[in-house]
């Protein structure tokens, strides 16, 4: 069941946003969003959080900029996602052009995800020690590789930790750890992306060079804003929650992109998805850039898309860039097939009376069932695990979840109740991974469901799609589309998602798959779309939508991106 909620507009900052001369349409959906005043929508980088109040950042800075002038080699340990592609791009590119040609090696590795797991492993430290690195950083892992850092230290490599993700009780014995979720941290954006946290350190790095005099004729001190494009896709693509601070990140980000100011790899990944960078806007990222780039990591080695990242050739970049396009038809060939066998593996239960879902098929691909684990929760509105054969007896799963059900909590609420039974785990509240035996899959199985039952609300398990109310007739328009897409949207300040009833005058299925509208009200009739619908619609039905544009023969019209809909 789903429940239309429309999203309360308080009128009185609504008025003094319209009044400060906000268009009427945005002040009534940045009143809805918690907005109260134009200066909180000022993404001027002046108003970033300074470096230093990020804990650590400093520390950071030093070690680094004493490896630098020390000529040491330092070896980047990246995470397999975009987040982590990112940030190793952003680490590579920053350092190199910090440390110039003053002897400095600078260099990355990013583990293979079905050789070696997440995070910095002792496997791991043993095969970097295979390039004699003087420092190991880590980006977007590390907070919970208390048995890599230890051997680490054995062999005499120091490692800076870099992280975003929720730390363990016990921290690695790291010479340094900068993550604003530490404890002891105040830094006021908790929310910042793998990539932030490097951006931030990179920043603390040139301020702590500067004031060695490090800068001059032979090595210039680098723009890093050039690297905002990076920042911004790592942070749209990880789904963190854009606060003010991430916000200010995404849109220098974009605006760099749309002013021509871009990454080859990134310009390369724009062409490939047919999309163009001077309209870039944050579902560009989040829906067709980063899931290109993430193709890499879910079925090869996310090497790949780091190299599209830091090369300079234009046409390097475009080479990878359709490597990774190929790439991504084939994740999305493998995903549907996935889903054919998991909604078979639903048919023997009714998912509305389950709290939770832990779904496994040996023939799952490793590499995807992050995003079939999203898709499922997504159709039945529950936490959902999904699991693929890994080695050794084990099993790899990737968890999605709903408000409501804080899913590395429950984890470790889980392993507390059920010892032994996890190889590994770690996440957020709303994605986590985990690594048991097949045969304990039972266990999981049955004791994440009685967690979930224990923690979710009933209203928790009723899906709420919070819109923003109906759209004015004159609002259905290009100019529209054209003003939200300008705005920066993510998780935690959503984009504009409406609602209204209609009369349908036609429908048509299109590929088998895609349900074809041309919706009326009043006067208006406008075409609608819904990808892979699951229900026909009646005569009249109340549609939850996104504005688009259609562009079909070279002619643009307004289109309703059906999300939701349901018969009245």
């Amino acid at each position: 069941m789903t429940r239309f909620k429309p999203r309360a507009v308080p009128p009185r900052p609504q008025w003094q946003l319209e009044q400060q001369g906000l268009h009427p349409l945005l002040a009534r959906l940045y009143a809805a969003r918690g907005v109260t005043t134009r200066s909180q929508l000022d993404y001027d980088l002046k108003q970033l959080i300074p470096p230093a109040q990020l804990t650590h950042a400093a520390d950071a800075a030093v070690l680094l900029a004493d490896a630098i002038e020390a000529g040491a080699r330092i070896l980047i340990v990246a995470d397999y996602d975009c987040d982590g592609a990112t940030a190793c791009a952003v680490g590579v590119r920053a350092l190199r052009a910090m440390a110039g040609d003053a002897g400095a090696v600078i260099d990355y590795l990013v583990p293979n995800r079905f050789t070696y797991g997440y995070g910095l492993s002792p496997e791991i430290v043993d095969l970097a020690a295979e390039q004699s690195p003087d420092l190991l950083v880590t980006v977007d892992n590390g907070i919970a590789s208390i048995e890599g850092v230890a051997r680490a230290n054995e062999l005499g490599i120091a490692t800076l930790i870099t992280d975003h993700h929720l730390p363990a009780d016990t921290l690695p014995a790291a010479e340094c750890i900068v993550n604003p979720n530490q404890p002891g941290c105040e830094f006021p954006s908790k929310h910042l992306a793998g990539v932030g946290v490097m951006f931030y350190v990179m920043l603390a790095l040139r301020a702590e060079l500067r004031t060695r005099g490090w800068f001059g004729e032979t090595i210039a001190e680098p723009n890093l804003a050039n690297l905002l494009d990076l920042v911004a896709l790592g942070t749209v693509a990880d789904v963190v929650r854009l606060d003010g601070n991430n916000r200010i990140l995404v849109s220098q980000g974009l605006k760099r992109m749309r002013s021509g100011r871009i990454n080859p790899g990134l310009q390369a990944l724009f062409r490939a998805a047919g999309r163009d960078p001077a309209k870039a806007g944050s579902l560009d990222l989040g829906f067709m850039i980063g899931p290109r780039l993430n193709a890499a990591g879910r079925l090869a080695d996310m090497s790949l898309g780091i190299e599209a990242l830091i090369t300079d050739d234009p046409a390097r970049a475009l080479n990878i860039a359709q490597q990774l396009d190929a790439l991504n038809r084939e994740r999305k060939d493998i995903e549907a097939g996935m889903q054919e066998t998991a909604l078979a593996h639903l048919d023997a239960i009714d998912p509305s009376e389950a709290a939770a879902l832990a779904l496994f098929d040996p023939t799952w691909h490793q590499g995807v069932i992050g995003i079939l684990a999203s898709r499922i929760k997504d159709r039945h509105h529950r936490p959902v695990f999904a699991f693929a054969r890994g080695d050794n007896g084990e099993i790899k799963g990737s968890g999605r979840s709903i408000a409501g059900l804080h899913l590395r909590d429950a984890l470790d609420l889980l392993s507390k109740r059920e010892p032994g039974l996890f190889k590994r785990f770690g996440g957020h509240a709303m994605a986590a991974g985990a690594t048991i035996l097949e045969a304990d899959f039972p266990r999981f199985r049955d004791g994440f469901a009685r967690i979930a039952d224990e923690l979710l609300d009933v209203a928790d398990r009723t899906r709420t799609l919070d819109t923003d109310g109906p759209l004015e007739a004159g609002y259905l328009s290009i100019q529209t589309v054209r003003l939200l897409e300008d705005e920066v949207w993510g998780q935690g300040f959503p984009p504009p998602l409406f609602d209204d009833e209609f009369l349908v005058d036609s429908q048509r299925v299109l590929k088998e798959k895609h349900l074809k509208l041309r919706l009326r009200k009043d006067a208006l009739s406008i075409d609608a779309i819904q990808f892979n619908f699951s229900t026909a619609p009646g005569r009249r039905i109340r549609v939850a939508y996104r504005l688009a544009i259609n562009e079909y023969n070279g002619v643009q019209s307004p289109q309703l991106m059906i999300e939701h809909f349901e018969n009245t």
